[in-house]
């Protein structure tokens, strides 16, 4: 699906930073998905759900979405009219770091099987504040801002951090309203955050 939002509008085959984008992924996560489908089945159902409660992060989710398919299309259209010129090293370069982006996110998931897409809490679940958790609030999103930052430079087009650039916003939003909820309803969730001061990025938020 993600291809043809990127060949299409491309209006070409002969795009070899798209399948260097999907070449550089493929691996954490295919490997990725058999060790969560073998060791923790649970997590994967979590990630698979997508009906958010919250009206705050419906509306979030529109905008990620809108923002999240534009910087997908938006490299195809580059590519169709010549816009970038960005050289194959910065290109490996930012498919590099996508990878890394993606292993936060998996490392995530091994550490917290409550990692849902979706905000909610279950029933007991509990606070993680080990690992990547000791470090920032919500990890999950920082291992997203590497991937998404890292991605139109990975497709070969700098117009594309123009739709880029709103999903750190939408993340923000998000955030904000999913501390709202679980500092209401996640016993302990008050308390790890007077420990674990940063939210997204340490020493910035």
């Amino acid at each position: 699906m993600i291809g043809l939002l990127v060949l299409w509008p491309a209006g070409t085959f002969d795009f070899w930073q798209i399948y260097a984008y999907f070449g550089f992924i493929l691996i954490p996560m295919v490997a990725g998905g058999i060790y969560f489908y073998i060791n923790d089945p649970a997590v994967l159902e979590r990630r698979l759900k997508t009906n958010e409660k919250e009206d705050t992060q419906k509306l979030v989710m529109v905008f990620m979405g809108l923002a999240v398919v534009a910087s997908y299309m938006i490299p195809g259209f580059d590519k169709r009219f010549g816009w970038s010129d960005i050289p194959v090293w910065l290109v490996l370069l930012a498919d590099a770091v996508v990878v890394v982006g993606y292993l936060v996110m998996l490392y995530v998931m091994k550490v917290n099987s409550f990692a849902a897409r979706t905000i909610e809490v279950e029933q007991n679940q509990r606070v993680i504040d080990t690992g990547p958790y000791a470090l920032v609030r919500h990890p999950m999103y920082t291992g997203a801002v590497v991937m998404y930052l890292a991605t139109p430079v990975a497709l070969g087009s700098w117009w594309a951090f123009l739709a880029v650039a709103i999903v750190p916003f939408c993340l923000v939003a998000r955030i904000l309203n999913e501390e709202q909820v679980l500092n209401q309803e996640l016993d302990g969730y008050t308390e790890y955050t007077q420990r674990t001061r940063w939210r997204l990025i340490p020493g910035i938020w």
